[in-house]
């Protein structure tokens, strides 16, 4: 056999490979479904595929029925009393009708609940939805997405950008970032912001930041990040580098919090821009992502430049292959950023791979209390 046959050839497969064509061999014979679904044993298992089938079907519309729910206020009515369909229909300004339509809908989803009385209550789901404004700006912010994915085929075969979504995140199509103007990026940032502080508890309760004297946070938005270390680490000054109309608004609300002289902010574009100098950790908050291969390995090389010998990065933002959340990676996270047109979700090894080949060493994953929400490697600088 000549070099070229073996080249390309791939690899036998695995047991676990040739067990799972079995299986699935086995669950695309209508007769073997029909089957399953009556053999008490092999009963649950359908049961299960079957629901999980139907979950991907309908999914949209329990997106829909959340969404409803945020735009209409329920949580925080609910959360004050519970109400029968009538009284809360008035509340909403909905016919008597819809309401015990969408109240139903959303019990299903365990958004609310109905009581022995009948009236309505907030539900478990419902009432982690209360006090949470950056998950219900997310909801709202969802239905840019929607749009987007109306034709997921017509989104995967055409170029990326010209979008909704893509136009949301202005940075996103501007070939010069850094001059987008604050009209257009404050609807973002202000996302970002509501959004930030599920994050910034994430990684306060996985690392110390008083260990150091300075740090900066490079695509910080509005300081959301930087105002909830400031609350807990009273050490490290504190430094901002984001798109120069970011920029000024961070500088506003880090004055208005009486962090003025605690903090120093600097206006610029870091896919071209040399970084500040001067901290000796460097922060990336759900930045990374956001960008393709090139932009965030050049990045990565610009954070390695500004940082001193023993100087730390750290990334913090969901990663693909999460245990228990994998589609949140690889679906969620892989269509969101292919509808705002550039990024794409990487594993924990792919980042890591790329801190390396930067030049940092050690690079290693921290446990965060809800890795769903955000993981969190950290890599440093050898010193000489």
């Amino acid at each position: 056999m000549s070099g070229a046959d073996t080249l390309g050839a791939a690899p036998p497969p695995s047991l676990l490979d040739r067990f799972r064509a079995f299986r699935e061999g086995l669950a695309a014979r209508p007769g073997f479904r029909r089957w399953a679904a009556r053999f008490p044993l092999t009963r649950p298992f359908a049961r299960r595929r079957a629901r999980a089938l139907f979950d991907l079907c309908a999914g949209f519309v329990y997106t829909q029925v959340l969404l409803a729910c945020v735009r209409l206020d329920v949580f925080a009515i609910l959360a004050q009393q519970p109400l029968p369909t009538e009284r809360l229909a008035q509340r909403l300004g909905l016919p008597v009708e819809s309401a015990e339509r969408l109240m139903a809908a959303a019990a299903s989803l365990g958004l609310t609940a109905r009581r022995s009385d009948g009236a309505w209550a907030i539900g478990p789901l419902g009432a982690a939805m209360i006090g949470n404004d950056g998950l219900a700006a997310m909801v709202e912010h969802h239905a840019m997405l929607y749009a987007d994915l109306a034709d997921p085929v017509a989104l995967l075969r055409r170029p990326r950008g010209g979008n909704a979504l893509s136009s949301y995140w202005a940075y996103c199509g501007a070939e010069s970032p850094g001059e987008v103007g604050a009209d257009r990026i404050r609807d973002y940032t202000a996302l970002m912001a509501a959004s930030q502080p599920m994050v910034a508890e994430e990684v306060l309760a996985t690392y110390r930041f008083d260990a150091h004297r300075a740090v900066l946070d490079v695509g910080g938005g509005n300081g959301a990040f930087l105002r909830a270390v400031a609350a807990e680490a009273k050490a490290p000054r504190l430094m901002l580098f984001d798109l120069p109309a970011v920029a000024e608004e961070a500088r506003a609300r880090f004055a208005a919090a009486g962090l003025g002289a605690r903090t120093d902010v600097f206006g610029g574009d870091f896919t071209r821009d040399a970084l500040p100098q001067g901290a000796d950790l460097i922060t990336l908050v759900r930045v990374l992502h956001d960008h393709d291969d090139d932009v965030s390995s050049a990045l990565l090389a610009r954070i390695r430049a500004a940082l001193p010998p023993g100087g730390r990065i750290l990334v913090a933002e969901p990663m693909s292959g999460t245990a228990g959340a994998e589609p949140m990676g690889e679906a969620y996270f892989g269509f969101y950023l292919l509808a705002m047109g550039r990024g794409r979700p990487r594993r924990p090894e792919e980042i890591a791979a790329m801190l390396t080949a930067a030049g940092f060493t050690r690079p290693r994953l921290l446990p965060t209390p809800t890795p769903l929400l955000t993981r969190v490697i950290v890599a440093e600088i050898t010193s000489p």
